[in-house]
């Protein structure tokens, strides 16, 4: 992980989480960690958040756990709550390539 303190950035950490799990929902804890360059404690954690603000859900595939998406969802700054969270994913994922 790079240093930047002092940085300001256009997303967050967990818009970040939100656009990896859209691109591979399967994908382990590990690999989002990598892809956000972030440690895999504040994955969980940012994980964790998105689950309790009903972003995602956690389903168990064998050993493996899969995420779902809830994309009806507004955004939560007062500015952005009346834009649905599959917007902002549309936004960052549909240049990709993959839905």
């Amino acid at each position: 992980m790079t240093d930047q303190a002092g940085q300001w950035h256009f997303l967050t950490n967990h818009a970040r989480v939100l656009f990896a799990i859209a691109r591979d929902p399967a994908a382990r804890l590990r690999d989002i960690a990598v892809v956000c360059d972030i440690t895999e404690r504040t994955a969980q954690s940012i994980l964790t958040d998105l689950e309790q603000a009903a972003y995602l859900r956690r389903e168990r595939d064998g050993r493996r756990t899969r995420y779902i998406l809830c994309l009806d969802g507004n955004l939560r700054h007062p500015a952005e709550a009346h834009v649905p969270v599959r917007e902002l994913l549309d936004v960052f994922t549909s240049h990709d390539g993959r839905p």
